[in-house]
């Protein structure tokens, strides 16, 4: 019997967990972020000058030679502390943001600002391993990440690429993509249509109503609570930094609410129809 190729081909996946770095590791992972921030930022002004100054354009390859340049100069040794992968990353995803912008799907690229971009570093197979169950990562293989595994990995997936994230509310999270068969629902005759809106927030076609939990309410006095300490410390000290860390918890818990929901009911969705 004939089968549709995206029937039995596998299909890319990504797993998040949640962990608890040690204080070491915590540290490494930090400067990590930065350097990948660095580097990105480097490459994008490298390429812009290359291209004002002698109209000549940089790909990945070139860049990735400037940062062996930078590692040996006394301004970015520093670089050298942390594992080259996630900084030969960095370069890729300037180099594919590059593309996206010369294809019309994006802007030019900007650069990566400390406070407002995203913490995240990526580290492709030569720079960690998986092994039954525990993950170390380059320059942090004497101890395995604290990884709360809320649900395993699919029987035989291997990780191709780990990404290590924090998020504003100082969670640590890790991003395994793996390669997974493509698995389909069952064949079902079902149909349904969908209006959504702001009372409710689903009205079906056969009178089903999804009420709107409004979980922006629940925490509505602990959000103005948090806020109103974060105004009264003074800007760029210790203790604002620590104000603004559990104004970003409430914002994270409304978040993970209202994003379990659309989960939930866009599955059940999804499988019933």
């Amino acid at each position: 019997m004939f089968y549709p190729l995206w029937m039995v081909a596998g299909v890319e996946r990504g797993y998040r967990y949640r962990f608890y770095p040690t204080k070491a590791q915590a540290g490494l992972l930090t400067r990590t972020f930065g350097c990948v921030r660095l580097v990105y930022n480097l490459g994008l002004q490298a390429r812009r000058e290359a291209w004002q100054q002698r109209q000549e354009t940089l790909g990945y390859q070139a860049t990735s030679a400037l940062l062996t340049g930078w590692k040996k100069t006394a301004e970015f040794s520093f670089l050298t502390e942390v594992s080259c992968v996630p900084l030969q990353q960095a370069l890729r995803h300037l180099d594919v943001a590059y593309q996206k912008f010369f294809n019309g799907e994006s802007r030019f690229p900007r650069l990566k600002s400390r406070k407002r971009s995203r913490r995240s570093a990526e580290f492709t197979a030569s720079a960690f391993t998986y092994v039954a169950g525990e993950l170390r990562l380059a320059k942090l293989m004497d101890e395995p990440l604290a990884v709360v595994w809320s649900r395993p990995l699919p029987d035989g997936a291997v990780p191709s690429t780990v990404t290590v994230s924090q998020d504003r509310a100082g969670r640590w999270f890790v991003s395994l993509r793996v390669v997974v068969p493509a698995v389909t629902a069952a064949a079902t005759t079902a149909m349904v249509g969908i209006d959504a809106g702001l009372n409710r927030l689903l009205t079906l076609s056969d009178g089903t109503i999804v009420d709107n939990p409004r979980h922006e309410r629940r925490e509505r006095a602990a959000l103005a609570r948090a806020q109103r300490n974060l105004a009264r410390k003074e800007k760029g000290s210790r203790n604002r930094e620590r104000a603004r860390v559990k104004v970003a918890r409430v914002h994270a818990r409304i978040a993970d609410r209202r994003r379990d929901v659309l989960h939930q009911v866009t599955t059940r969705l999804v499988r019933e129809n």
